[in-house]
């Protein structure tokens, strides 16, 4: 069952436009419309994703179908869609909504999507971007990957919560075009902890292992109205369980650009072959 949306509060940053919104069940959500600029797929895009971003144990935004009625959008002027320089309402019906990390009206959880890389120290889950950036080559993410930092009142470190998936496969083309510097983040600073493989875990293991059936029971969750017919569906799941086996070489190939995204996974192996250097 979707949450019905009930209050508008604020218009969002974004080329998809999102409106911030209230929903009957309490939480707020950051709303994206069927009609957004990006494509409507892009509303399926996110739903599929944070299911199975979830089912790996990572910590995204959780996710609902959101109802938003047409009296809702009648009595809120800002609930509009711009376009060049033509204004028009979002359509009523079943919009995805990104559950936000705090409830705006409070004002006690302080919530930013950056961090200067001398406060990344105090992420409390800095280790999961390497996890996320498994997810994102094995999703295709074609935009950069999306954060929002956290911390409630008198706590000294943020937590790191992972939005905005509307661009893995491809945004509304559903295709691979993989690419090194892909869905990574902008900044290294995030991955100084990789030091191997096993920096990835459990997150990549989660991933290689994902049950078919879990994959499929995730895309039957996305309404149908947001990505035109089953068959095309199915199409993009066979291609996701194909992709299971294909995540480390993604991320090898992102390890190996003059980037360097992973230096201490380097100097690693580097002290290694000194140590058996030494012996030999």
């Amino acid at each position: 069952m979707p949450v019905k949306a009930v209050q508008h509060v604020r218009r969002m940053r974004g080329g998809a436009q999102s409106h911030l919104m209230r929903a009957d069940d309490g939480a707020f959500y950051v709303v994206k419309f069927r009609n957004n600029p990006q494509h409507i797929r892009v509303l399926a895009n996110e739903l599929l994703a944070t299911r199975l971003a979830e089912a790996a144990g990572l910590p995204v935004a959780g996710a609902e179908v959101v109802w938003v009625d047409k009296w809702l959008i009648k009595n809120t002027p800002e609930l509009t869609i711009q376009l060049a320089r033509q204004s028009t309402e979002c359509v009523p019906g079943l919009q995805f909504g990104s559950r936000y990390v705090a409830d705006p009206l409070a004002s006690l959880v302080e919530v930013f999507d950056f961090l200067p890389e001398t406060m990344l120290g105090r992420v409390k889950n800095l280790g999961a971007f390497a996890g996320m950036l498994a997810f994102d080559k094995w999703t295709c993410n074609c935009n950069g990957r999306q954060v929002a930092f956290w911390r409630k009142p008198r706590e000294r470190k943020f937590g790191a919560t992972f939005i905005d998936h509307g661009y893995c496969f491809n945004a509304g083309e559903w295709t691979f075009p993989d690419a090194p510097l892909l869905g990574v983040y902008g900044r290294n600073a995030v991955y100084a902890g990789v030091a191997g493989w096993e920096s990835f875990e459990p997150w990549l293991s989660r991933i290689e292992e994902l049950d078919e059936s879990a994959i499929a029971a995730a895309a039957e969750a996305v309404p149908v109205e947001w990505y035109g017919n089953w068959d095309e569906m199915e199409r993009l799941v066979s291609r996701l369980i194909a992709r299971r086996s294909r995540v480390r070489e993604l991320i090898e190939e992102f390890r190996r650009t003059k980037r360097d995204p992973f230096p201490n996974w380097r100097n690693a192996v580097e002290r290694a072959g000194t140590v058996v250097a030494g012996i030999w």
